[in-house]
């Protein structure tokens, strides 16, 4: 089924959006929350989370790609998921290396002000990450988005781990310049 059919399901209220949904776009959503939560349980409860907030917010929100629009939603619910159970266990986890690692790039803002410069920092992540030549942005994206291991990337794209480390540790360095250069205190 296509997207705007999906969408008009939702729309219509129809409650064969969700099957379908489901059908399509399960295992996209799945794996965000997998990589991130790293419990199948955990990360089925959070797509179903994401179903649900999907059917609240379609009939207010006509999303233009629906993929990314449910890509979204589940990984925010599972970083929040996330988030809540670090702070019930304080175990260690592939979330956690995956901030770490990002740390020294990215200013977390603190207060309602800080809360435009994040705006501005958003502006400037996306046009590094356009200019970036396709091969670095999806590793970037694959590791910083999409939470996936370094050996996962580095299997996908049939690269060594060092490879991919090397060149996560250059985009690291490249962003963190160009804030630097845009005025953005880190």
């Amino acid at each position: 089924m296509e997207d705007h059919a999906l969408i008009e399901l939702y729309w219509n209220r129809d409650e064969a959006a969700i099957a379908q949904t489901a059908q399509k776009y399960g295992g996209y959503c799945n794996q965000i929350a997998y990589n991130i939560l790293g419990n199948p349980q955990d990360s089925e409860e959070c797509v179903s989370d994401t179903y649900l907030k999907a059917w609240n917010a379609i009939p207010q929100d006509r999303p233009g790609l629906f993929r990314a629009y449910l890509g979204r939603i589940t990984r925010n619910l599972a970083i929040n998921r996330y988030h809540l159970l670090r702070a019930q266990k304080r175990g260690g986890g592939q979330l956690e290396l995956i901030l770490e690692e990002l740390e020294g790039c990215i200013p977390a803002p603190a207060t309602v002000e800080d809360e435009a410069e994040s705006n501005r920092t958003a502006q400037v992540i996306n046009q590094f990450l356009a200019n970036l030549n396709p091969e670095l942005r999806v590793v970037f994206i694959r590791r910083y988005w999409y939470a996936d291991s370094i050996a996962a990337i580095a299997k996908r794209l049939g690269y060594g781990e060092n490879k991919v480390k090397s060149i996560l540790f250059r985009c690291r360095n490249r962003l963190k310049l160009q804030l630097e250069q845009e005025g953005i205190t880190l």
